[in-house]
């Protein structure tokens, strides 16, 4: 009788847990990281920043009107810069916005003035103009493949000459004619630059328009097929195209929405002023751009947001009121806006490496 032995497998204990192992490619960021590479955050500390340092610099700064005061400033350029944004976005610069502003109010005064024709002529005859000038940067910047910069840098000086050449020649002198007593201009001057008692407080329409404004952007941007087309010719052109995104019809209406934002913030200081000088507009765009930068629209295209201009515009806004508010040469805006647009890239320099670490 034999006996058989079976042999009971052996037990082995599971390893004891050590730590995870990562790659670095699916490793979590943390979310502090994750939240300052957010396009608004960053602008939006920045923001408060200036502000409570200019609560404490500038005391007139806490009045109520003061504030009004402040926000209308930054509504002024904000309506133009959250189009540059989008346009930036989109992979593109646009450097005639700026004197594209005069071109449209010189246009709805004088056709208005000199024709003798009712104001609302003359603004949906400076809205074409504008709308023009935005087709022809896009076009040329489609066709051409010449970068934008050189494109607008023309426009630019085109329109530059164009509106101090045109306004001596149309009314013999470098401003336009005061349309204060012409038809429909109460009509016009209560869209585009009246005011509305808040608490006591008046406050500029433009204010309420820049905000609508950056609403209507925002919803685009984030919900629409056009807001994902923007994104899409900013980050790749090439990969956009191939997937059937239409490249140049949004490049074109990216510089056309450029051109109504110049469009209405002229005709904003066409009917606040009565009158336009034709060598005014030269460098604004400058700040429109770097509102656009410090809003976190990155210079290479394909990532921002249309909130983080409207707080880049808040800053530039405070810091011009704020100067004066302080009793400091207003001089120290122009080494302000140096500082900020350098520090901005610097930002955005960062914010790329880390959207694109593996």
């Amino acid at each position: 009788m034999s006996m058989t032995q079976h042999a009971e497998p052996a037990v082995t204990s599971p390893p004891a847990p050590g730590p995870k192992e990562t790659d670095g490619r699916t490793a979590e960021r943390p979310l502090v990281v994750r939240l300052l590479a957010r396009p608004e955050v960053g602008v939006f500390l920045g923001a408060v920043a200036v502000y409570v340092f200019f609560l404490v610099a500038a005391p007139p700064v806490r009045d109520a009107s003061s504030m009004a005061n402040i926000l209308y400033q930054s509504s002024t350029l904000g309506i133009v810069t959250i189009p540059v944004a989008l346009l930036m976005i989109g992979g593109e610069f646009d450097l005639s916005a700026g004197v594209g502003v005069i071109t449209s109010a010189l246009t709805a005064a004088m056709i208005s003035y000199q024709l003798t024709m009712n104001v609302w002529v003359g603004v949906i005859a400076a809205l074409v103009v504008s709308l023009a000038i935005g087709f022809f940067n896009g076009w040329m910047v489609v066709k051409t493949g010449l970068p934008s910069f050189l494109v607008t840098l023309g426009t630019f000086l085109i329109l530059q000459g164009v509106n101090l050449a045109v306004t001596k020649l149309v009314t013999g002198n470098v401003a336009t004619d005061d349309i204060s007593n012409m038809d429909g201009f109460d009509q016009a001057r209560k869209v585009f630059a009246s005011s509305f008692d808040i608490g006591g407080v008046q406050v500029k329409i433009t204010v309420f328009w820049w905000l609508l404004f950056a609403a209507l952007a925002t919803w685009v941007l984030l919900r629409t097929k056009y807001g994902n087309w923007t994104f899409a010719v900013g980050g790749n052109k090439e990969s956009a195209r191939a997937v059937g995104v239409p490249v140049a019809f949004t490049k074109i209406s990216l510089f056309m929405l450029v051109g109504f934002g110049a469009w209405f913030v002229g005709m904003h200081q066409l009917f606040t002023f009565n009158t336009v000088q034709s060598g005014e507009g030269v460098g604004i765009e400058l700040i429109y751009i770097s509102g656009a930068v410090i809003g976190g629209c990155l210079l290479t295209g394909g990532y921002g947001s249309a909130i983080g201009p409207v707080f880049g515009a808040f800053m530039f806004g405070m810091v011009q009121q704020g100067i004066v508010y302080a009793g400091w040469n207003p001089d120290w805006f122009k080494a302000f806006l140096g500082v900020m647009l350098l520090g901005a890239v610097l930002i955005n320099l960062w914010v790329q490496r880390t959207m694109t670490r593996r």
